[in-house]
């Protein structure tokens, strides 16, 4: 949540500070600010409401400058308000962004009012920046800066510049991202690489406890030892983003959800790529060590958070079926926070988009504080955080993915864990070869069969209409496509703000059958499966009550139209993938029910992308 970025350069670095907030904006945020370092020292301009309305006012101020930082903020602590907006400022000196939360801020906000420091907002950052100026009083800005991050608790990552240092800046983390980018005399700071891709593709990603002190001809990092100290100075390694600006732009669709949607195909494709071209589901896909720690497991545990633990609940069921391995499925946010059984030969799986989301990192920590060493990351983004902290990694390759609703990175997600299960039941002996092919066919045929659901969005569109004016609405699944049900309700209440809940079909009967009227739309994910029969039998429960029903059926369900129920037919039933099929058309109707509704689609109201706090 909320986006930094900063630059250091012997140019007017404003328009890349807002270009770079510019391409932050899908993390979600509801204000933006920048500040600026010139003759006339700290030059700040914040503003509710989207960067382009802080754009015009830095145009308006005629706002220059070397060295700047920028943020948008998506509000914890105050309301959204230009005073709680970032940049913070103390006593004209100092300059902070801040991403993440202080946990022990009012206990420093008592301390430094005791110390003279009045406070203008009611965020925990300005406790940053009042901290930061009391220490540079008598030490320079890298040592009061390390001197603060000692004395706060929480997570942070955080940009820091000063009227007295006005030739570089200071940046730090601890449990939120943050990367560096190298330029040809000028370098940056951000907490996502789309923000400095126009500047340069040279990054380094920031440790957990790293400060790094950044000026015009390179940049010098401290490791952990940093807070508090002189710190030691470390190498961190130098990545080459392979991330294109091509995929940051809309292109022909009117938005980013719609673009990723459509860009399926090719992103399931490519993340099977390396499976298909080798003919065989092999260990070393998940690291060069996965063989002998496959060897070590007798269960699986995967930990997730929002629409990831959807694709766990969806990858129990392949683990148990076809690797015959016990599987639990805990929420992230939840897991950290109870007394479980440790089992140190159980496989810790963590899925993330981002690789940063801070409750799932946090349960990975807690999981080998237990001693259950045995990690496995899936992962959209090279290089973050989480997959640096585990022992294997599968990567999906989604692409840059913008919206806050995910689609593309679901979809990958699902490739990779039903990878995981066939990859597992072929060590473990339970696969024959005629059913590895059969499973290999399955993959390499699931672009096209995802190409055909999405030529059905204009019956889909057709449907959404009689969304748009719905208060409500159920999602009804059984066996493995209850979690699509999930994922298809959780889509239509993030972007269209109809409140929609879902339910395993057999459980109707048990308490959710009492909402069921003609203002409730039903939507029933019914495959060609061998649970299609009892799903059919729950459609008659709802039709019974006068409930309006849209189906979601295969080429061969044979359901027949009629008043109160409509169908539409997906490709031919594709067996164990079907899952990833009905994937599709699920989040199409989410889409143009939004769209109908006037929803910002891309930027839903209190959403963010990348969550890095509790």
């Amino acid at each position: 949540m909320c986006g930094i970025v900063g630059a250091v350069a012997s140019r007017n670095v404003v328009s890349t500070l807002i270009e770079g907030l510019s391409r932050l904006e899908y993390r979600g945020y509801d204000s933006a600010g920048v500040a600026i370092l010139n003759s006339n020292g700290i030059e700040r301009v914040r503003a509710v409401g989207r960067v382009a309305a802080m754009q015009e006012k830095v145009i308006d101020a005629n706002l220059t400058g070397m060295v700047g930082i920028g943020h948008t903020r998506w509000a914890t602590h105050g309301g959204v308000t230009e005073s709680n907006a970032h940049p913070h400022v103390s006593k004209g000196e100092i300059a902070v962004v801040h991403n993440g939360i202080i946990e022990n801020h009012d206990e420093q906000r008592d301390r430094l009012k005791k110390l003279g420091y009045e406070f203008t907002s009611q965020t925990d950052t300005e406790v940053i920046a009042h901290l930061i100026h009391y220490y540079h009083q008598d030490l320079n800005l890298l040592a009061a800066t390390q001197k603060a991050m000692a004395e706060l608790t929480g997570a942070f990552a955080i940009g820091v510049v000063s009227v007295k240092e006005p030739e570089h800046m200071i940046t730090a983390r601890l449990g939120c991202p943050l990367l560096l980018g190298l330029g040809e005399g000028e370098n940056f700071i951000a907490s996502d690489v789309s923000a400095v891709l126009s500047v340069t593709r040279k990054v380094i990603y920031l440790e957990d406890g790293d400060v790094a002190d950044i000026r015009r001809d390179g940049v010098i990092i401290y490791g952990r030892d940093g807070f508090g100290n002189d710190g030691v100075e470390v190498t961190r390694k130098i990545h080459m983003s392979d991330v294109s600006l091509a995929s940051l732009e809309l292109g022909p669709y009117a938005h980013f959800m719609q673009k990723e949607i459509h860009e399926q195909p090719r992103a399931l494709t490519d993340t099977i790529e390396a499976l298909i071209d080798d003919n065989k589901f092999s260990s070393e896909l998940f690291g060069k060590a996965a063989g002998e720690v496959f060897s070590k497991i007798d269960s699986v545990l995967i930990l997730a958070a929002g629409t990831s633990y959807y694709a766990a609940l969806t990858a129990k069921y392949w683990l148990e079926s076809i690797a015959k391995l016990p599987c639990n499925v805990e929420i992230a946010s939840e897991y950290r926070y109870r007394q479980s059984v440790p089992n140190p030969k159980q496989l810790i799986v963590t899925i993330s988009q981002s690789g940063e989301t801070l409750d799932t990192m946090e349960a990975l920590k807690h999981a080998k504080s237990l001693g259950q060493h045995l990690t496995l990351a899936i992962c959209n983004v090279q290089e973050s955080a989480i997959p640096r902290a585990s022992q294997l990694v599968f990567y999906t390759r989604a692409g840059a993915e913008i919206g806050v609703a995910s689609t593309k990175a679901f979809t990958t997600q699902l490739v990779a864990l039903f990878t995981l299960a066939a990859t597992l039941a072929k060590h473990r002996g339970l696969l024959s070869i005629a059913q590895e092919q059969e499973h290999l066919t399955a993959l390499r045929q699931l672009a096209g069969s995802v190409q055909f659901a999405l030529n059905l969005e204009p019956q889909i569109r057709e449907w959404a209409k009689r969304f748009a004016d719905k208060e409500h609405a159920l999602f009804l699944g059984r066996g493995v496509h209850y979690p699509i049900a999930l994922e298809g309700a959780l889509k239509l209440k993030e972007i269209s703000y109809i409140h929609a809940e879902a339910y395993p079909a057999g459980e109707l009967k048990h308490g959710p059958l009492a909402l069921v009227d003609n203002n409730m739309p039903v939507v029933v994910i019914a495959p060609n499966d061998a649970l299609l029969e009892k799903v059919k039998s729950n459609m008659q429960e709802v039709k019974a009550r006068g409930g309006e029903l849209f189906v979601f059926a295969d080429a061969d369900s044979h359901f027949t139209e009629s008043e109160g129920v409509h169908v539409i037919r997906t490709p031919r039933h594709v067996g164990v993938l079907s899952p990833i099929l009905h994937t599709i058309p699920v989040q199409m109707l989410a889409y143009h029910a939004a769209l109908l509704k006037g929803t910002d689609v891309d930027k839903p109201r209190n959403l963010a992308k990348s969550v890095t706090v509790e």
